[in-house]
């Protein structure tokens, strides 16, 4: 282990990081030289979330002065050890004291005394995220010493300091993975395989371990029993009911995605190190209204499941002690979108094994806490085959953890709740694996503790014992949702569990539909039938990478009166992953009658990344023309023609990234203005040779011999200062926008509160979002502009009529936006340009969560204005949520780039040094920051 905070010096110097008042700097002194003898203790392992008493003893020889003796830790005596006391301060009692003075033993020379090691935080709970960025500096090696200053002798030995005793760092997990398999091989002949899943943004591994009887039983599944099940689960149900299955195993799968909910972690490690190197695997659980233990034979264990244990989703989260990952998002909010690397490899590793039951470990909510959830739920789970049994499971792991820590309740959402926890979206891990059939379970501790560590293991153990005691029937309801998927069946057992805010059933919404499932999705991808060619291939490379199968036209095939040609992408829903590509592409559901929901629910693929799709509902309409899809190339952009130009459409956000890279390149891009012939407005215009050299990016080119006709402008390097949320910063980056200060700034882009005016001149703003609204009206900078909302974090998909205008430009007029503020606009000053309403129609909303949307139909989403020496551009949805509403990312490219050139230097009415102070208005926090944070 990496020795951490064994000298004074390097303690403060850390220490110095977090605090002012932790503990007194020293006066610098010459450190003396002891003899050093063992100091001989009763433990040598402490926590920061348990009282622990220590004796010691040592011998110095004759002649001790017992009141001359002192005891050290780390370097320091223990009244410079002090408690925390708020914030960044220590400055409390100390934490470390002697309950039973030095004394000698029966009348020898040795001394004895008692330590006892009291809680640094003043609590057994250290789960407050104020302490949870600063504890996990005191973990580490320290050397406790008595000395005797008399003789120059100190006895002194190494003793750690832990949160809880089996925490792990990040860097101590593949030395401890090496070191049980090093064991196992030794000791039995268990099947042990390490993979790393892919590299994290700071380029660390994804540890990820698989635990079975033999090879040949995960050779088995994977190649034999899954893709049966997949493809004919018909069979496997038959040989379960007549009983000739044989040895088949189903995976368990055991996760953590939040790092610092840490728990989570180290529970898996045990979990690993147990079922690894153990014969037997003792625990308590309630049986029959009694406490008491179970024995898991681990070898009959194996015999039954596979255990897939991926410690943490995010290991730079774990080394930087966030619940982010590195590039500031929440992958517990990015399953479905898969926007970050860690959520593509990982959900593409769920995807490939399928797992029967799935555990994500969490904390911290003020219960002990297992799924499933209250509803609404998402309609494309088959509620029926997975509920009954998530209960029972969820009882089996609550039993188990109370059992073996000092809780003596846990609740579960779907019993205990009425709503706010719901599983409508997909974000979750838990309820992304429900997706593949899997029983799917978000597990929250309460505590960061031993205890909340000690119930956590205890719910893997209650989960393993559940499944073996229960595969047969748990294995025969998930090849119930693949034979549904492959049949094309919309059972009507599910609808009991759909069921609006009343409580009262609404089942699945067919429409005039009688199945809720289309026959197939098109995804055509011909420039004619397309308005975003890269982003319908993307999608077909994500629902392959999530298991999904999708096949490619061998002919031009008519169907309802529409011709897709050669190459048209179909995704046929007739089979057993049609849940998970249903929950991507379909519209979605309003669910606004509800009084409370935990997440935005909108995933809508097709409206949010901005590409056609087309639902088929005429059966065989594809039959024996197509061919299944493999491997799948993203498209590149080619070069037309020979002429000096090309003209590149701007419709897909790789062509701002090009952009983007040419301007950095010292290449010259002009934008055009008006729309003229084989140029649109907007376009972006580029020497033929100098495209040369990005092949890499696609682009839609059209060659054209000069512009002399066209009014354009020269665009330059656009210097993007970012005031606001990590998305933000993130999709700007992902468009290829060079991010600087605000002092460096030509354009500042804001989805927060910070605004000031005085700095502006000069300069554009783009904000988006209900707190960027706030801060401009409350500046008092625009005469005229007024805005409202119901409540920040009201989320809705709206059809909207969007302004031919140079920042809407490669826009339709009628659109598909997002937003999560519930907000719009009422009133804009009278020389700005309206760029987007939120449309008339009496059916504008199409799905969302938003009590109270009927207030904003007919409302302005964004405008424009020029002002004497700024430009403020204002959206009342937000362009970059969660980097998921990649077809709102133009939005944002068109307004820098407009705010850039000579756009921003014509002369408006007003400027920034006429602003008049206005009364603030105050925006209420939304439902998700009111504390329901799901951890």
């Amino acid at each position: 282990m990496k020795k951490r905070f064994t000298a004074l010096l390097g303690f403060l110097l850390v220490l110095a990081l977090f605090t002012q008042a932790a503990f007194p700097v020293l006066a610098t002194e010459t450190v003396e030289a002891y003899d050093v003898i063992e100091l001989e203790t009763t433990r040598s392992l402490f926590s920061l979330t348990e009282v622990r008493t220590v004796e010691v003893q040592a011998d110095f020889g004759d002649n001790v002065d017992l009141s001359q003796l002192e005891f050290q830790y780390g370097g320091k005596s223990l009244s410079d050890w002090k408690k925390w006391t708020g914030g960044t301060n220590y400055n409390g009692d100390p934490f470390i004291k002697v309950i039973e003075e030095p004394h000698f033993v029966d009348g020898t020379t040795t001394i004895k005394a008692t330590l006892e090691f009291g809680l640094l935080y003043n609590r057994d709970n250290l789960s407050n995220r104020t302490i949870r960025t600063q504890y996990q500096q005191f973990i580490g090696d320290y050397e406790l010493a008595l000395i005797n200053p008399a003789s120059q002798t100190k006895a002194a030995k190494t003793v750690k300091l832990n949160v809880y005793d089996q925490f792990h760092f990040y860097e101590e997990l593949k030395p401890t993975i090496d070191q049980v398999f090093e064991e196992a091989n030794a000791a039995n002949d268990r099947y042990l395989e390490y993979q790393s899943l892919g590299k994290t943004v700071q380029g660390r591994d994804l540890h990820f371990v698989i635990l079975a009887r033999d090879q040949a039983a995960v050779d088995k599944y994977l190649n034999e029993t899954l893709p049966t099940a997949l493809e004919n689960p018909d069979s496997l149900l038959e040989k379960l009911e007549n009983g000739t299955m044989g040895d088949y195993q189903v995976p368990v799968w055991i996760n953590n995605i939040h790092p610092d909910e840490v728990e989570g972690v180290d529970a898996q490690v045990e979990l690993f190190k147990k079922f690894a190197l153990e014969e037997e695997v003792t625990f308590n659980t309630v049986v029959d209204d009694l406490e008491q233990p179970v024995t898991l034979n681990v070898d009959e264990v194996l015999d039954d499941v596979i255990f897939l244990y991926m410690f943490t989703n995010n290991p730079d989260g774990r080394v930087l002690n966030t619940r982010a990952n590195a590039n500031g998002l929440d992958l517990n909010r990015d399953n479905h979108y898969q926007t970050q690397i860690e959520t593509q490899e990982v959900t593409q590793e769920i995807a490939k094994w399928t797992p029967l039951s799935f555990l994500d470990m969490h904390g911290y909510v003020s219960g002990f806490l297992i799924e499933p959830t209250t509803p609404p739920h998402n309609p494309n789970f088959e509620y029926d085959l997975l509920y009954g049994n998530m209960i029972e499971q969820a009882h089996a792991m609550g039993k188990a953890g109370i059992s073996n820590s000092a809780y003596n309740s846990y609740e579960i959402p779907a019993l205990d709740y009425g709503d706010g926890w719901d599983d409508m979206t997909p974000a979750y891990t838990a309820m992304y694996a429900m997706l593949h059939g899997s029983l799917g379970h978000t597990i929250e501790t309460p505590a960061l503790s031993q205890n909340g560590y000690d119930a956590m293991y205890g719910t893997g153990l209650g989960a393993t014992l559940y499944v073996t005691e229960n595969k047969d029937e748990l294995y025969k309801n998930q090849l119930e949702i693949f034979k549904r998927g492959v049949n094309g069946e919309d059972n009507r057992a599910v609808d009991e569990y759909f069921v609006n805010a009343n409580g009262e059933s609404i089942g699945r919404v067919r429409g005039d539909n009688v199945n809720f499932f289309p026959e197939y999705y098109v995804i055509p991808v011909d420039i004619a039938g397309q308005k975003n060619t890269l982003e319908a291939t993307k999608m077909v490379e994500y629902l392959l990478r999530n298991g999904v199968k999708v096949e490619q036209t061998t002919t031009n095939t008519e169907v309802n009166g529409v011709t897709y040609p050669k190459g048209t992408f179909v995704v046929p829903m007739d089979q057993a992953k049609r849940g998970l590509a249903n929950a991507m592409l379909y519209k979605g559901d309003d669910v606004s009658d509800w009084g409370a929901m935990y997440d935005p629910i909108v995933v809508n693929f097709p409206a949010l990344r901005g590409f056609d799709i087309n639902e088929v509902r005429v059966s065989n309409a594809f039959e024996n023309k197509t061919t299944e899809v493999g491997n799948l190339t993203l498209p590149t952009g080619e070069v037309v023609g020979k002429t000096p130009k090309q003209v590149l459409s701007n419709t897909n956000n790789d062509t701002v990234k090009l952009i983007n890279e040419l301007l950095r390149d010292g290449k010259v891009v002009e934008k055009a203005m008006e729309t003229k012939g084989k140029v649109n407005k907007g376009d972006y215009i580029v020497s033929t040779k100098d495209l040369a050299g990005y092949a890499d990016y696609y682009y839609e080119a059209s060659p054209v011999g000069t512009t002399q006709n066209v009014k354009t402008e020269k665009l330059t390097l656009s210097k993007v200062a970012v005031t606001g949320s990590s998305q933000l910063i993130f999709s700007l980056k992902e468009l290829g926008f060079e991010l600087v200060s605000q002092a460096e700034a030509d354009v500042i882009v804001s989805d927060s509160g910070a605004f000031n005016a005085n700095s502006l001149a000069g300069k554009a703003y783009v904000g988006m979002g209900i707190n960027a609204l706030n801060a401009v009206k409350n500046s008092g900078l625009l005469s005229g502009y007024e805005w409202d909302y119901t409540s920040a974090g009201h989320e809705g998909l709206l059809k909207a009529k969007v302004n031919d205008h140079l920042l809407t430009s490669g826009y339709q007029s009628d659109e598909l936006l997002y937003t999560t503020n519930g907000a719009w606009i009422t009133s804009v000053p009278k020389e700005a340009e309206v760029l987007a309403t939120v449309s008339s129609s009496d059916d504008f909303y199409v799905a969302g969560w938003w009590p109270g949307h009927e207030e904003a139909r007919g409302q302005t989403l964004a405008f424009t204005q020029n002002l004497e020496d700024t430009n403020i551009t204002l959206f009342a949805n937000d362009l970059a949520f969660r980097s998921h509403t990649q077809h709102s990312f133009r939005l944002l490219a068109n307004s820098i780039f407009a705010s850039v050139g000579s756009e921003v230097a014509k002369k408006g009415k007003g400027s920034v040094k006429d602003k008049v102070t206005k009364k603030n208005k105050q925006v209420e926090p939304s439902f998700f920051e009111k504390g329901r944070d799901r951890e």
